[in-house]
């Protein structure tokens, strides 16, 4: 359709140009041509931008949409999927509803600099955030970490090919919940890829983690470490010996997602 756009514009061009010409050249100037005619015209548009296909590096396999509901009824089957991997224990720590939106909208903000409480899946871990020391000396305690045991534990046992089947077979809900998180070109597979990575690029520190408290909750005293994204900041809160049981389970878990990139 451009094209013949095109074509009537320049034959317009052309017969006009051939009309002035030969009045022009006439011994007699010809009659003044009658005005132009009102013509109501749209208002000029932009051209609408071209469609560009996102680029998906991290292509899942065998996914289907088929016998999967809708991603509002999806808790059910989710949870029983899950506790047919897991046993029904590892539901005292998460929170049954929305799964999957939390699970995603989690999974989003995770390489971000906030991970804000409301999305996330999990349970509040129980129990304070354990310090030691005061002023110059503030840092995070030794029993922290104890506090990370019980999640930590269920991570370390979960079966990382049964779990991405559960993913892979209802993908396309998270798709959806991704989509309509604000991401209508994204793949959240990609996404999900760049979350693991950034969690695994988290630093391994030994010794006292020094904080500060300049309001109401802590932040770590090096502006470096407290500069990094909120997973990397939730694996160095967990104590290394945790972060490295978490870590060893989201290898396993990449090498499966991560196909194609």
């Amino acid at each position: 359709m451009q094209k013949t756009a095109w074509v009537a514009a320049a034959a317009a061009v052309l017969i006009g140009g051939g009309v002035a010409t030969y009045y022009f050249l006439q011994d007699e100037p010809p009659p003044p041509p009658p005005p132009p005619p009102k013509i109501a015209r749209d208002p000029v548009r932009a051209a609408p931008a071209p469609v560009v296909a996102p680029t998906i590096r991290h292509p899942l396999g065998g996914v289907t949409a088929t016998g999967l509901p809708e991603l509002e009824q999806s808790d059910a089957p989710l949870l029983q999927a899950l506790d047919e991997l897991l046993g029904k224990k590892w539901r005292a720590y998460f929170l049954p509803e929305s799964v999957i939106r939390h699970i995603v909208a989690t999974v989003d903000n995770l390489p971000r600099e906030r991970l804000p409480a409301d999305v996330m899946p999990l349970k509040r871990v129980p129990r304070p955030f354990v310090t030691t020391g005061k002023g110059a000396a503030l840092a995070i305690g030794a029993r922290n970490s104890a506090r990370y045991a019980a999640y930590v534990s269920v991570v370390a046992a979960i079966d990382a090919a049964k779990l991405v089947a559960v993913y892979v077979r209802f993908y396309p809900l998270f798709q959806k919940a991704y989509e309509e998180l604000g991401n209508p070109k994204g793949y959240f597979n990609d996404r999900l890829v760049a979350a693991i990575d950034d969690l695994l690029a988290a630093p391994d520190l030994a010794g006292p983690i020094k904080l500060v408290r300049p309001m109401l909750h802590y932040e770590f005293a090096d502006p470096a470490l407290e500069a990094r994204s909120a997973g990397q900041k939730i694996m160095i809160r967990m104590g290394k010996d945790n972060a490295a049981r978490v870590k060893a389970k989201l290898g396993e878990i990449r090498k499966l997602v991560a196909t194609g990139g």
